[in-house]
């Protein structure tokens, strides 16, 4: 399937590992050029050096100039895909209003501000993609992740509102929930749950692999191209979207 991303510019956040490095893999391969970015300024030129076209920008969201490095150097896309590490594990009870402030300045506010630099010139060209790498938790809150689950659930929900708000213009906006993917961060997650649990990982990574109806973890390239497909032409037609690519974890619809 010809995806349609031959020659589009593609932003993928935080792809010096993990689900954004795989996504920004994945776009590559359907032609796009895509602009890796993270901290990790030698880890993104190093994976750049390996994608046709591709570019790299040391960028830190987080910092007060993030992400209007980041546009600067990046310039137009066609494509932006929102992606960013998820805050520390901890129940609900123990969250303070300085997490609740922390968790949306981490997963909340960058993004808006991407998108408010990103989607008028999509919107202007009459074609664009936002997709968000969010989690699980959107569909059904995890245990242990209180911050996360609040985060990516304001950040779901500002996404809901925009696509119908671009959807004439060409635009879609849609969500991409993984489950449990074999990534450095489900590595530390399962890490934190053996040492606060008194287990060891590989107990922990094997009750989780139980819960999920597929068997296994899922692999970093097998979310990736379900992303660039959402990032396609033949997907056009699909947005205001929480899809999940989770081995059939979430029990619902």
């Amino acid at each position: 399937m010809d995806l349609g991303l031959t020659g589009r510019t593609a932003l993928v956040c935080a792809s010096t590992g993990g689900l954004g490095e795989a996504t920004a893999r994945a776009l590559a391969a359907e032609g796009a050029r895509v602009v890796v970015t993270g901290r990790r300024g030698d880890r993104a030129r190093a994976i750049a050096a390996e994608l046709p076209g591709a570019t790299a920008v040391e960028a830190d969201l987080l910092a007060p100039d993030g992400v209007e490095r980041l546009v600067s150097a990046a310039g137009e896309a066609d494509v932006l895909v929102l992606n960013g590490p998820g805050p520390r594990p901890g129940s609900a009870a123990e969250v303070g209003g300085g997490d609740v402030a922390a968790a949306v300045d981490a997963l909340v506010t960058p993004h808006v501000r991407l998108v408010s630099r990103l989607l008028p010139g999509m919107r202007a060209r009459g074609w664009g993609r936002v997709l968000a790498i969010g989690s699980s938790g959107v569909a059904a809150p995890l245990p242990n992740l209180a911050l996360s689950n609040l985060g990516r659930a304001a950040l779901a929900g500002y996404l809901k509102t925009l696509a119908a708000e671009v959807a004439a213009d060409g635009v879609t906006v849609n969500l991409l929930l993984p489950g449990r993917i074999a990534t450095d961060r489900v590595a530390r997650l399962d890490a934190a749950a053996a040492e606060r649990e008194g287990r060891s990982a590989a107990e922990v990574e094997a009750a989780s692999r139980a819960t999920i109806p597929a068997g296994r973890y899922g692999r970093p390239d097998e979310f990736g191209r379900v992303a660039a497909f959402l990032c396609g032409e033949p997907a056009s037609y699909i947005t205001g979207t929480a899809l999940r690519c989770d081995g059939g974890l979430v029990r619902t619809l």
